[in-house]
């Protein structure tokens, strides 16, 4: 029976250094953990003491590719503790920011760090020949979020024109013809990585819970928290359900939803929500879709492809609905109290919380935040342990096995640093 250890060095994960390791006795996984290692940031603190509106922008510096899933988590939070109400306008600009948001950072992950697992490369820089074209494919769609985000936001990344109330700048009717041509022009190469995906062979399958934001459109703003055991909870509530899990071994936290490990994500949000993608990508995916409700980790990518298409599905009716409707419109006025607030969106990799307690100066008493990646960790510790355990019941080799393992955790998509240091694992006996 095979006994030895594997450690994974140097994972960037959310956005820094972690490692893998995983002993394994007679056969069996005995300890698998994952050691993140990135120095603490503080961005609880930074955040209390400050002035409302200074903490969006700061919190959208938490991570680049997810900056506008950060602001909108803050905005979102203090409003609802001043009781704003913004204007339709704003909800569509923001559904925008967010979707534009998605489309760049799945671009991202599905086109330069999966698909060389895919076509088994080490990297896109082998793609040759036939495999070139999906090197611009990528660029070309992570250049159509940007430009979206750009328009909308004022930045691809660490958007400025959103505020609290509202936004301080709203994109040119050319500005917008241009977002939907670049978005059309993009959209048969979407269906073309979607069904790349949809014909992946690899399978790890395990009965779990998925945790999302549903809705009746698959905006990533608004809407309850649904699981796949059926449970459907107010956003505010968040904080009765899920547990912090201190790890000893890492500097972060996990979670659990009620007692349980649970996945949020692309696939979480498909096997809860897919009903509702615009009428449009079901059409076009109509055989692709059938395969969720999924519990495979690897579709995690396919549910990610599909969510390309649906933003920009999406985006094209929101920008031809404003193109010619669109007015300067000041910020919702409002009145500072105190008060606490929950801010609740889906980022791309997952749900994510924002929690602040306010004074009546509009001073940051207190702030909590739960970051997707934090709420995956134990169920990707637990699923890399059950997959370990399989792929050495079929008689894969230590280096075959260390590929695998790799791949695994890259469909998690834990942050953009997860393939941009290429993973090598020292196998130790």
């Amino acid at each position: 029976m095979h006994s030895f250890d594997i450690d994974l060095d140097n994972i960037s994960k959310i956005e820094g250094h972690t490692h893998m390791s995983v002993k394994v006795k007679n056969g069996k996984v005995t300890e698998c953990k994952l050691r993140i290692s990135e120095n603490q940031r503080f961005y609880k603190k930074a955040c209390e003491g400050l002035e409302y509106g200074l903490v969006p922008n700061k919190m959208s510096r938490v991570c680049g590719t997810c900056s506008a899933a950060h602001l909108m988590a803050s905005t979102e939070a203090i409003e609802k503790t001043f009781g704003v109400r913004v204007s339709e306008q704003t909800y569509k600009l923001r559904r925008l920011m967010l979707n534009a948001g998605h489309i760049r950072d799945h671009a991202m992950h599905l086109y330069f760090f999966c698909l060389p697992d895919i076509f088994e490369k080490e990297s896109v820089f082998e793609f040759k020949g036939d495999l070139h074209k999906w090197v611009h494919y990528g660029l070309d769609i992570k250049e159509a979020g940007n430009y979206l985000s750009t328009i909308v936001g004022g930045r691809a990344v660490h958007p400025i024109f959103s505020v609290v109330g509202g936004f301080t700048n709203f994109p040119t009717k050319p500005q917008m013809q241009e977002a939907i041509k670049k978005l059309e022009a993009v959209r048969d190469k979407v269906l073309e990585v979607i069904e790349v995906f949809y014909k992946d062979q690899r399978s790890f399958k395990r009965k779990t819970n998925y945790v999302g934001l549903v809705n009746d459109d698959y905006n990533y703003i608004k809407g309850k928290i649904k699981t796949a055991k059926g449970t459907l909870i107010e956003e505010e509530d968040f904080a009765k359900h899920l547990e912090k899990v201190v790890l000893p071994y890492a500097t972060t936290s996990g979670f659990k939803f009620e007692g349980e490990d649970y996945m949020v994500g692309a696939l979480a949000r498909m096997n809860l929500n897919k009903d509702n993608l615009h009428s449009r990508t079901k059409k076009d995916c109509v055989e692709f879709l059938k395969i969720f409700p999924n519990n495979c980790v690897f579709n995690n990518n396919t549910a990610q492809a599909i969510e390309t298409l649906h933003g920009i599905d999406l985006s094209i009716d929101i920008l031809k609905d404003l193109i010619d409707t669109i007015k300067l419109e000041k910020p919702i006025d409002f009145q500072v109290k105190a008060g606490i607030g929950v801010g609740v969106v889906e980022a791309p990799r997952g749900t994510l919380y924002h929690r602040f307690e306010i004074n009546d100066k509009g001073i940051i008493q207190n702030a909590e935040f739960v970051i997707p990646t934090q709420q995956n960790i134990i169920h990707l510790e637990k699923d890399v342990a059950k997959y370990v355990e399989e792929l050495l019941k079929s008689g894969m080799n230590k280096d075959k096995i260390s590929l695998k393992v790799e791949e695994m955790i890259r469909a998690y998509d834990p942050c953009m640093s997860c393939a941009t240091h290429f993973l090598k694992i020292d196998w130790g006996e």
